[in-house]
């Protein structure tokens, strides 16, 4: 007979989570000189990350699997997946008419429900978050936002109202980790959010957010991860090789403390 599965409360709680968050670029390099989406697979599952926050990440494209080899026919989130991740949520936001693209959310953890909420406000950009809920032993609830908000800083700003309103709808004590590409290159994020009870790491940590982009020589401040009801550790940019040469973002990792 098979060995019975363990009851939810006899599985060990788990209290540190390895997150990761990176802005895929479609599957590119800078400047879209090559497909590196095998190379970036390759490259993220070195990490053993718990749960993958992606953007920018298509969800199909009829056109590039007609250029590329090594394209894959499945989603690219599910060729990120692989093996490693046994469950997923996407959130598409933008439908043009060769494909698609959007947010994606990657875990080791079950994944109760999600939901994709439309945050595009003006213009012809198709911005969402990616609202994921995760049961983690031990845990009754833990909340995960995946951000890529606009380019314009009007834009922005509406976008990060509807973030709060959505986090202060969630519950009070629950941890909740929110990251991605805020395009936030002014660094205005860290106060709005703030008002919600949310920390960003690398503010928190080294004083500053983290310089993330362009990824061969990273400026600006674009990518984020905060947290609330848990505590952040060594948070990390991957600014080398291969990282920065993968995507035009260079992705950030952080160990969460529930």
């Amino acid at each position: 007979m098979p060995n019975p599965q363990p009851l939810p409360e006899q599985v060990p709680a788990v209290n540190r989570l390895r997150i990761l968050t990176v802005n895929t670029h479609k599957g590119f390099s800078p400047l879209n000189r090559r497909f590196v989406l095998p190379e970036l697979r390759e490259a993220v599952r070195t990490l053993s990350a718990d749960v993958v926050f992606l953007q920018e990440v298509l969800g199909m494209h009829r056109l590039h699997g007609q250029r590329f080899d090594n394209w894959s026919d499945v989603p690219q989130y599910e060729f990120l997946a692989d093996s490693m991740w046994p469950v997923f949520a996407y959130g598409r936001n933008a439908v043009y008419p060769d494909g698609e693209h959007g947010n994606a959310l990657l875990s080791k953890f079950p994944i109760l429900r999600h939901d994709n909420l439309d945050v595009s406000v003006s213009g012809t950009e198709q911005r969402g978050l990616l609202h994921s809920v995760l049961a983690v032993p031990g845990h009754r609830e833990v909340h995960t936002v995946c951000v890529h908000l606009g380019l314009g800083e009007r834009q922005r700003e509406q976008q990060l109202q509807l973030l709060c309103r959505l986090l202060d709808s969630l519950p009070i004590d629950a941890p909740v980790i929110v990251a991605g590409d805020f395009n936030d290159w002014r660094k205005r994020a860290d106060a709005l959010l703030a008002r919600c009870d949310m920390l960003e790491v690398f503010a928190r940590t080294y004083g500053a957010p983290a310089r993330t982009f362009p990824a061969r020589w990273p400026l600006l401040c674009l990518d984020r991860i905060y947290l609330r009801n848990a505590r952040a550790v060594e948070p990390r940019v991957l600014s080398r090789k291969p990282w920065s040469h993968l995507s035009d973002h260079v992705p950030l990792a952080v160990e969460v403390h529930l």
